[in-house]
């Protein structure tokens, strides 16, 4: 990628570890997200004998992963340094970068449980697992995170997926929406549901669910328009039973939890659709430097330069956002939420107007699936509904300036 010519304070072992992400998305992620995308039936994404499972295997030879949960790296550093190992995995493909990310999501979860049979079991390192992230639901989609507005409080807003208190156990009933990433293939769950229905959805709680308990059904996966690599399910819960140690956190603290979870979540969106954009752009420079027409490359037309340095300002301008928040997150520890959705909203729009610029540069082959471009399109429009709408997140971030 360009951008990293001027990325000047990167030390030599942080150039190696983006060189090695580099080389991962262009040799393992780009050619196993175009052989996903084609499968017809998203359940072959995630059979025995699919590429995904080389994927995940490869990336954890890599390191990558580690990054996340090293506490010993200065939080700065680790922040920029993410920033560009998600680009750049999403400029290889971004519904794997996404699902390979959430490979690890539920770790801190579990740590956090201090729960030894869990952690030994979920968060040993010489044997993987794969998390998720349940929380939308059939009925409810980005209004279960507009923790700023006066619906999230109300309680005739009845949830798909409760919880109850049952002696030392919580029981789990309820359905949630087939947007749940990694949510066919997940071992452990990472649940936000209803605990307390007389609070609206404020009266929230979060439990670990392993996948393997009774009564966890997870149909075929979801088949969709976008990031067709990307696993997503429903998962229905029918009278499921976990100790009460497996709620991470209550309804007293749940609009905290939530706030900090959703601002993490965006400025990650943020930093994997810049990545998205600059791979259009990328594509879209090449092809214009290679096709003739009127007798020289396409490049050489004034109205071709013109949107191509539009599309780079853009990517930059997203790019630019997206690692600021970064470094304030990390140098916080708290996320203001409406920087977070800013980020977010500015990088997947960005993705969105850059793939589709960079397909009408490439004319009519932009339509033929020969050609990436029209791939990266799809990818990039499910990024404007995915983790909150942008619609609905403007307005919680609108809520809290």
């Amino acid at each position: 990628m360009s951008s990293i010519d001027i990325e000047i304070d990167l030390l030599d072992e942080d150039r190696e570890i983006v060189d090695l992400s580099h080389k991962f998305a262009e040799e393992v992620l780009r050619p196993a997200g175009i052989a996903l995308d084609k499968l017809v039936d998203p359940a072959d994404v995630i059979a025995p004998d699919s590429v995904l499972w080389e994927v995940f295997e490869k990336y954890q030879q890599t390191g990558l992963g580690a990054l996340a949960i090293d506490t010993e790296m200065d939080p700065v550093r680790k922040a920029r340094l993410s920033c560009i190992i998600n680009e750049e995995l999403s400029w290889g493909d971004v519904g794997l970068a996404i699902s390979v990310g959430l490979c690890g999501f539920h770790l801190p979860w579990v740590e956090q449980s201090g729960d030894a049979e869990l952690i030994e079991r979920f968060c040993n390192p010489k044997k993987p697992t794969i998390g998720c992230w349940a929380l939308t639901e059939p009925d409810h989609g980005s209004d279960t995170v507009t923790l700023t507005e006066a619906h999230f409080s109300d309680p005739a807003l009845k949830a798909n997926c409760t919880a109850s208190k049952d002696g030392d156990d919580y029981v789990i009933r309820g359905q949630k929406a087939a947007w749940v990433s990694n949510g066919s293939i997940a071992d452990m769950i990472i649940l936000f549901c209803t605990l307390d229905q007389s609070q609206g959805f404020k009266g929230g709680a979060i439990f670990l669910v392993p996948s393997d308990l009774p009564g966890v059904v997870r149909p075929k996966p979801l088949d969709k328009l976008g990031q067709r690599s990307l696993n997503q399910g429903e998962i229905y819960f029918e009278d499921v039973r976990v100790p009460e140690r497996y709620m991470i956190l209550g309804p007293e603290l749940y609009n905290i939890g939530l706030e900090t979870m959703l601002g993490h979540a965006n400025a990650a969106m943020g930093q994997l659709f810049v990545g998205l954009a600059q791979a259009a752009y990328d594509h879209a420079l090449a092809y214009t430097k290679e096709r003739v027409q009127g007798g020289v490359t396409i490049f050489e037309h004034q109205s071709v330069k013109s949107r191509l340095f539009d599309m780079f300002r853009k990517t930059e301008a997203a790019r630019s956002l997206a690692r600021r928040i970064a470094v304030y997150n990390a140098r916080t520890g708290m996320p203001k939420v409406e920087y977070s959705i800013a980020s977010k909203t500015l990088s997947t729009n960005t993705a969105f107007e850059v793939a589709s610029t960079g397909l009408q540069l490439f004319g009519g082959n932009g339509l033929s699936r020969e050609y990436p471009i029209e791939k990266i399109l799809r990818d990039a429009r499910a990024s404007m509904i995915e983790d909150g709408c942008n619609e609905v997140l403007s307005i919680v971030g609108a809520s809290r300036l």
